[in-house]
């Protein structure tokens, strides 16, 4: 959970590039990783990629003859500039270039923090002793909703209770929000809209990359994010999508902390002015009524087919509303499979289908005004809510879907990782038949008795 997500003017096709397209990114790779952000994002494959993503937005192509001449430069200049040369742009350049590529605010800050260097380079946090930490945590134990503190790099400085409460995670030394929301399975499953999510956090550590292009630590984070995950590595070259995250967001939770039940829920974000470099973040819980939800919601109406409202990467594209069960089951695509035992299992007003061109699952969940809520989630998040499933006759066939879902596509790296994962069931299963005969070895008279080996001699 993290600051809002600035809506960065129109719509851009979902800052996607165009079909055989991309953003000439330079990313290190694996065995060399890059430590400095101006690695991971440099202003020529950007220029390239937000002038793809106008040129579609107009329907036809934008030339390089048209980005010098808004400049005042050569062609010789632009082209230069497209290719990798070091140079540095006006501010009148950067509007000229904003306002031709329909760069929204957060991408035209981003160009012009970049073309002067990046910002004032972030020092770190202040002690937790210093009184303006001291000013500021007091401030956060006030806040009654969860709330954090982060710095510069997406480092936990400061939380409160509530926050400790709903993500414990947090208590952890060097705990991160970034590395926390992309890498870890425990996101997977408390962010009901996880892949949408994704996108909008990259963007941010995107938009962080060009304003401190020469912070290591910024580029380790970055390096460490895409290496360690193929499908956050492919956003990341594909995508050109940038954001500060000032303004509002929302998010669908489920958390321990209410029982797994989803919540809807508002981050709010504040810059202090005594610490320029940090946000505190404040969580809020949504009671929405039907006109604010449809107001939030993408198409304002049910799209005709679910297929149409799918980005071309298998996502939906944000918050959906629909009239009807089945027409939220048309976002599986084809070939969906319903889990009609799952879906009784997670509870009244709860359909789950299966999309096997994807591999995720559209979950509907009944409003009380009648229609239907609309998100895409993984696999895992469903198994993990109702580990009992496995038991319920019936529902062992939806539930073996699901887990092949979550394994490799090929069958032989399937197979691998089952055994992988078997060894360490098993061992699991060995440590806890010890602790039941440590139990019964302790007490007899009470604890059921269970065999040992030992039994035999």
């Amino acid at each position: 959970m993290s600051g809002g997500t600035a809506e960065s003017g129109p719509e851009r096709s979902g800052n996607k590039l165009p079909s055989g397209q991309r953003a000439a990114t330079e990313v290190g790779q694996e065995e060399t990783q890059p430590v400095t952000p101006a690695q991971l994002v440099g202003l020529a494959g950007l220029l390239r990629a937000w002038k793809a993503v106008a040129s579609e937005r107009l329907g036809r192509q934008i030339t390089q003859k048209e980005v010098a001449e808004a400049c005042e430069r050569s062609v010789r200049w632009y082209r230069d500039l497209e290719t990798g040369a070091a140079t540095r742009l006006t501010r009148e350049q950067c509007e000229a270039i904003g306002k031709l590529f329909m760069l929204g605010r957060d991408e035209l800050q981003a160009l012009l923090l970049y073309s002067m260097g990046g910002a004032v380079a972030a020092g770190p946090a202040p002690a937790f002793d210093t009184p303006t930490r001291r000013a500021v945590q007091a401030l956060l134990d006030q806040q009654t909703n969860p709330a954090w503190l982060l710095d510069s790099k997406w480092n936990i400085v400061g939380y409160n209770d509530p926050m400790k409460t709903w993500c414990p995670w947090v208590m952890d030394p060097g705990a991160n929000l970034m590395r926390w929301s992309l890498l870890s399975d425990e996101a997977k499953t408390v962010f009901v809209d996880w892949n949408k999510h994704a996108i909008e956090w990259l963007a941010m550590l995107r938009f962080s990359v060009l304003q401190h292009p020469q912070d290591a630590e910024i580029g380790a984070l970055v390096a460490e994010i895409i290496n360690a995950d193929a499908y956050l590595r492919r956003l990341w070259e594909e995508r050109c999508d940038v954001t500060e995250a000032r303004e509002a967001f929302y998010y669908r939770v489920s958390l321990p902390a209410h029982n797994f039940e989803i919540v809807e829920l508002e981050s709010q974000t504040l810059f202090p002015a005594a610490l320029p470099d940090c946000r505190m973040v404040i969580m809020t819980w949504l009671h929405a009524d039907n006109s604010k939800r449809q107001a939030r919601e993408v198409s304002g109406q049910a799209p005709e087919s679910g297929e149409l409202a799918r980005r071309s990467n298998g996502q939906l594209p944000g918050q959906i509303s629909v009239a009807t069960a089945a027409e939220a089951s048309t976002y599986a695509g084809e070939g969906a499979v319903a889990l009609p035992i799952l879906s009784e299992l997670m509870g009244h007003g709860c359909r789950l289908t299966y999309g096997p061109s994807t591999r995720t699952v559209i979950w509907a969940t009944r409003q009380d005004d009648g229609r239907w809520d609309v998100a895409e989630v993984n696999p895992y998040t469903v198994i993990v809510r109702m580990p009992q499933a496995i038991h319920v006759k019936g529902a062992s066939e939806e539930y073996k879907l699901l887990t092949r879902a979550l394994l490799p596509i090929d069958s032989s790296d399937a197979v691998q990782r089952i055994q992988e994962m078997t060894a360490q069931l098993r061992r699991r299963i060995e440590v806890l038949e010890e602790i039941h005969r440590d139990e019964w070895e302790a007490d007899r008279d009470r604890v059921p008795y269970t065999w040992h080996p030992v039994d035999e001699i």
